[in-house]
């Protein structure tokens, strides 16, 4: 069977100021074609359809035209709800859309419930594991303490226990939207740190063939069986180096892999260029990024006269302007923005601490302040699954 796994459209999602909306359309236009012409024998996408939980009508309308594209073509499509995605709205009518083909996995309850595709060497369970936020799902599971792994080891639990039910032979595939630890992170992606930690160990996932995975922007291999396709598109400047795709994969009769990786089409490529600004405007090397969206770093010790507007006059795609001026070797002086890169809210309220009282938490404190954290997460968590 030839699966192609995508995931993370964000539909609806601007890049800086850019509207993506037609570069949306162009990646769907994209992904119709590659399952025409390269025989897929089913799509599956990994979560964060939309990019919030109510998603503008023109993206909506987006969505609407890329499940009738690929309901005509006549090829089974599995999808499950992100992070990012309200998961009831997303599944509204999916009892509906199944008889077209497209098999929306929303819902944690299910699980368990496979989609069943058959080829020519018998049946192929597609498991759905939309986002599970371990606040709201931790009772549906049965796990004492709300944390990624404990909830996704229940739901993972539940696959393997009906796949053991299944005819000998049953290959397996599992959609699941998550961090899985190996992956590499972007800017673009939001949070989902709880109780300190944000990632799952991989082996989370064993007993399955191939498991498509959704949430992280990059495309990787975690393991041969266990991988992200990235977003299509580009979110943040971190994904300057990433080559958009997606994964066009062959399970073959006994549930070996094989993956090829399908280019995504590009609608500007993103560059990162750092500098002053007179180097900037003057560097030959630079020309080939006139045409890219730019994001600029100047390292002036002093701040130039209307910069943005003169690096324009030569990037006329620049949306970023970053100021990192060059200091002496030593110097303290550190901007805020640089002081707190890469730092967890835990991290940075323990610096607070530290600041104010001249001492830093002890090991009590450390766990009052990641409980509120997490405590603060639920009940965001919980309210906007009452507005959903």
């Amino acid at each position: 069977m030839r699966l192609l796994h995508t995931s993370d459209w964000h539909l609806g999602r601007a890049f800086h100021r850019v509207n993506m909306l037609g570069a949306q359309a162009g990646f769907i236009a994209h992904l119709v074609a590659t399952v025409r012409e390269r025989d897929v024998d089913a799509v599956v996408v990994s979560g964060d359809v939309y990019d919030r939980a109510v998603p503008p009508l023109a993206a909506v309308d987006l969505f609407d035209d890329a499940l009738h594209r690929l309901a005509d073509l006549g090829v089974p499509t599995v999808m499950i709800s992100g992070n990012h995605d309200s998961a009831r709205r997303l599944g509204v009518g999916a009892g509906l859309i199944d008889r077209a083909g497209i098999h929306l996995r929303t819902d944690p309850a299910g699980c368990g419930t496979p989609v069943v595709l058959r080829d020519a060497f018998g049946d192929v369970a597609f498991y759905g594991l939309p986002y599970l936020e371990p606040a709201l799902v931790k009772d549906e599971f049965g796990v004492d303490r709300a944390g990624h792994e404990a909830v996704l080891t229940a739901a993972m639990d539940r696959v393997r226990a009906d796949l053991a039910g299944r005819a000998p032979g049953t290959r397996s595939v599992v959609l699941a939207h998550a961090f899985v630890t190996g992956g590499e992170p972007s800017d673009s992606e939001r949070d989902i740190t709880v109780g300190g930690v944000a990632s799952v160990p991989a082996g989370v996932f064993d007993g399955v063939d191939y498991v498509a995975l959704g949430h992280l922007h990059g495309c990787q291999t975690i393991t041969e069986r266990v991988r992200y396709s990235g977003s299509p598109l580009p979110y943040s400047f971190s994904e300057a180096g990433h080559r958009k795709s997606m994964w066009l994969v062959d399970l073959d009769a006994d549930g070996q892999v094989t993956a090829e990786r399908i280019d995504c089409p590009v609608p500007r490529p993103l560059a990162r260029i750092r500098g002053t600004l007179e180097e900037l405007l003057a560097d030959p090397a630079l020309a080939r990024h006139e045409a890219s969206w730019v994001e600029a770093t100047l390292t002036d010790a002093i701040r130039p006269v209307e910069p943005m507007a003169r690096l324009a006059e030569r990037f006329p795609h620049i949306l970023s302007l970053v100021f990192a001026p060059q200091r002496a070797p030593g110097d303290p002086v550190l901007t805020y923005a640089r002081r707190l890169a890469g730092r967890s809210d835990q991290q940075i309220a323990e610096d607070f601490v530290a600041h104010v009282r001249g001492a830093g938490p002890d090991a009590y404190e450390r766990d009052v302040l990641r409980e509120a954290f997490d405590a603060v997460r639920a009940d965001a968590a919980e309210r906007e699954a009452v507005v959903r």
